[in-house]
């Protein structure tokens, strides 16, 4: 396995070819892995200095890429993945299925050489339960002499769902299928409408209006989005996720006013709760929030999703809403 460095931004137009032969849609980090969200990250956030690391076979397939920046944290030279920490719900290492093992000891093997970028700390944070990377990364890093933490990192509540609403529904406890038979059915005497953006809608209208809601559902949002660069991100990252088909916007309309919306990824066979927004100056009675979230899990389980993924935070509602919880992980390797 052949390991090369690009330090670049140029190495997305590069690779953006080969890229994406790599994601999975079964494994959900792979959507922040892909060509499209770690470039559109790195234009407009860029924290270090670029460290993409690509990783081939003997007949120079790409099998693995390490998308990586470093920079100096309390004055140690750290390197983490391109989309740390806060914007991407999950991150990885971005291995071809079944070379996992060469791939990983190639990285840790260029990591270690004198090619590599000067570092003291790998920092890999919000890493599946399930990927990869967790389970042979940490063995692999210690058959090197190099000093391995894992730990918890957070988690991201799960609905798995069954082949219906109702049996949705009768899967909550009796107290909340009754609050949101009964907030959907005041809901929906009040006219509420709802609708999803697609090609018959003024995108750029409809992702002004989304962020409109989300400054206006709490003061941590709308302080995120008076940085520019986090508020361009958002921008572009909607138009290009539109155009290749994952993003679900979702908006509740009462009156013919907006009142809530979901901004979902649909991403093999789960849809992402990825942010919201929401009027409850106006319309706070209506619970528009809930019950939009109801559409959205039924329209999920309409579609054939299997899961609805609340990705990172472990804010009540979700599991009142009937998620499990699955974690996110930090390796942290120091040498």
């Amino acid at each position: 396995m052949n390991a090369e460095l690009y330090t670049v931004p140029s190495v997305f137009e590069t690779l953006s070819g080969e890229w994406d032969t790599l994601p999975d849609p079964a494994r959900p980090a792979d959507l922040f892995m892909s060509h499209d969200w770690q470039r559109i990250w790195w234009t407009h956030l860029h924290p270090g200095e670029l460290a993409i690391i690509t990783l081939r076979d003997d007949e120079n397939v790409l099998a693995g890429i390490a998308p990586f920046f470093v920079r100096e944290e309390d004055g140690v030279r750290t390197v983490r993945i391109v989309g740390c920490v806060d914007i991407s719900d999950y991150l990885d290492i971005l291995v071809r299925a079944g070379q996992e093992e060469p791939a990983l000891s190639a990285l840790l093997d260029f990591m270690l050489s004198d090619q590599a970028p000067a570092w003291e700390v790998i920092d890999l944070c919000n890493i599946p339960q399930d990927s990869p990377t967790l389970n042979l990364l940490p063995r692999l890093a210690e058959s090197r002499g190099l000093t391995v933490e894992t730990s918890v990192q957070d988690v991201c509540p799960v609905i798995r769902l069954p082949g219906s609403y109702e049996d949705y529904l009768a899967a909550l406890s009796k107290k909340q299928r009754h609050e949101l038979r009964r907030k959907r059915r005041r809901a929906e005497e009040q006219g509420v409408g709802r609708y999803i953006v697609g090609p018959e809608h003024d995108l750029e209208a409809e992702i002004e209006a989304f962020l409109g809601l989300m400054a206006m559902s709490t003061t941590e949002k709308a302080a995120f989005l008076r940085e520019p660069s986090h508020e361009a991100f958002f921008r572009e990252m909607g138009r290009t996720f539109f155009e290749n088909g994952s993003l679900n916007l979702i908006f509740l309309t009462v009156g013919g006013e907006r009142a809530a919306a979901l901004w979902q990824f649909a991403y093999g066979d789960r849809m992402m709760l990825y942010n919201s927004g929401l009027n409850s100056t106006d319309f706070a009675p209506l619970s528009p929030g809930v019950v939009l979230l109801t559409y959205s899990i039924e329209d999920a389980i309409r579609r054939g999703f299997r899961y609805y993924d609340f990705l990172r935070g472990d804010e009540p509602y979700k599991y009142r809403m009937g998620a499990e919880t699955t974690t996110v992980h930090n390796i942290v390797i120091r040498r």
